[in-house]
């Protein structure tokens, strides 16, 4: 780590730090009720004056981590929200609901939405593809009359499981290139793994944490119901192709990068088309293009895009607030020192990279640098540990995303839009993650028993 950039230079401090952030939000929340901006702000600052910080570079972290996070996912967060009121205001969102029903069944919508999750994830960011399918997870709580959680912890946890253990998503491709690990094999092996995983957290979600939990589906996706006049309702194709066509483009975006080289003419129509900023701009022009009374019309050009602020406001605060905690956490040498000492232990192979997976996203709240985290320290010691490079990226992916949490800027985007209790996010999301991580590693290490990997 470079002296001249890093928060600090004392691992004892970092870790001491650390604890004291994450016990103190926890307090400030559960005890004292603040609210989550103020209970999540206030410790990150007092971090910033414990002996051994170095505030310049604290400030620099803090504000960098900040403004990363929102130019990644910001106007991404608006632009999903501008889609989801003029769903609501459309019918599109009860149409969706109702065609989803009658396809597999009311008993059946979370099992869906998990599969749903488990597919698109390996193709787009989770916070992306939450932001999108939100709505949808609201509408269909509220019309089987079923809580938040029960509805979206298997499609949260499906979302994490892909996108950290499944290339070509950045952090598991970086691994496999590191480790030298194939591609095509931890395509496949890793959905296998990741399918047993996001079936768990669909356990988890409508068996364990969904029925603990009592917070309901907002009335902000209710639509005008089942009953409107059909006529005045857009039809399923046109209800769908705001959130469909955004999810294909990002999607075949990611598929063109990992087949043509750069330079191709596909590569760069699809690098533009397949941004999500782009690509969610086309999913509300073609929610728009579903409005049919001039009333609408007219509400459309000011009051849903003022809407679509007013929600998404709290969600970019605080998921950049929990962006910058990330940054700061990365610069001390807390990562580096937990797992090198990790190292010096004589673990199970397949256990190594799988607990410098969880350290590294335990400490900085993110499934990419617990990835790459347990890729770098692990590569140097394959020969020794007798570990296939698809093994020993597929086993720390699958710890990556073990304690998804309150440092997570994916956690704030999933608990702010559904609207749960930290505490009750902290049980539903992070142990469905939790569940998922476990259950996907166990698959990992059952492939490598029998020699698949």
């Amino acid at each position: 780590m470079d002296p001249s950039t890093a928060v600090s230079m004392s691992p004892t401090v970092s870790l001491i730090g650390f604890a004291i952030v994450i016990f103190l939000l926890l307090f400030l929340i559960a005890k004292w009720r603040w609210h989550v901006f103020f209970a999540l702000l206030i410790p990150i600052l007092l971090f910033g004056i414990m002996p051994g910080v170095q505030q310049t570079n604290f400030i620099d972290a803090f504000e960098t981590g900040f403004g990363n996070t929102l130019g990644s996912i910001g106007v991404v967060i608006v632009l999903g929200s501008i889609i989801a009121e003029a769903l609501k205001h459309t019918g599109g969102i009860q149409v969706i609901t109702r065609s989803m029903v009658n396809l597999i069944g009311e008993n059946r919508m979370p099992l869906a939405l998990t599969l749903t999750g488990f597919i698109i994830g390996v193709a787009i960011f989770s916070d992306v593809a939450f932001v999108i399918l939100n709505p949808l997870v609201h509408s269909a709580a509220k019309s089987m009359g079923v809580g938040i959680a029960v509805m979206s912890t298997g499609l949260v946890g499906a979302l994490q499981l892909t996108h950290a253990i499944v290339p070509p998503t950045p952090g598991p491709l970086a691994a496999a290139a590191l480790l030298g690990a194939d591609i095509g094999k931890t395509i496949i092996f890793g959905s296998i793994a990741c399918l047993f995983g996001s079936l768990s957290c669909w356990l988890w979600g409508i068996y364990i944490a969904g029925p603990r939990i009592k917070t309901e589906a907002s009335d902000e996706f209710d639509g005008s119901g089942f009953d409107g006049d059909p006529e005045q309702l857009p039809s399923t194709l046109s209800s769908y192709t705001p959130i469909v066509i955004p999810i294909v483009l990002i999607g075949t975006q990611s598929v063109v990068s990992l087949i043509f080289d750069d330079g191709h003419i596909l590569r760069t129509i699809f690098s533009y088309l397949g941004w999500p900023v782009i690509a969610l701009s086309i999913g509300v022009w073609l929610a728009y293009r579903n409005i049919k009374s001039a009333d609408a019309k007219e509400k459309a050009k000011d009051e849903w895009v003022e809407a679509a602020l007013r929600t998404s406001a709290m969600i970019l605060v605080v998921t950049g607030l929990g962006g910058s905690l990330s940054a700061i956490l990365r610069g001390t040498p807390a990562v580096d020192f937990i797992a090198t000492m990790f190292t010096d232990y004589g673990l199970p192979t397949i256990l190594l990279p799988f607990v410098i997976g969880i350290i590294g996203n335990l400490i900085t709240g993110s499934t990419t640098v617990g990835v790459i985290t347990a890729a770098s320290l692990t590569a140097p010691m394959l020969g020794s540990l007798g570990l296939s490079p698809e093994a020993a990226m597929l086993a720390g992916a699958s710890g990556s995303v073990i304690i998804k949490y309150v440092n997570s800027s994916y956690f704030w985007v999933c608990t702010s839009l559904t609207k749960l209790s930290v505490a009750d996010a902290v049980f539903s999301y992070g142990g469905a993650t939790l569940v998922g991580g476990v259950v996907s590693f166990a698959v990992v290490c059952v492939m490598w028993g029998i020699g698949w990997v």
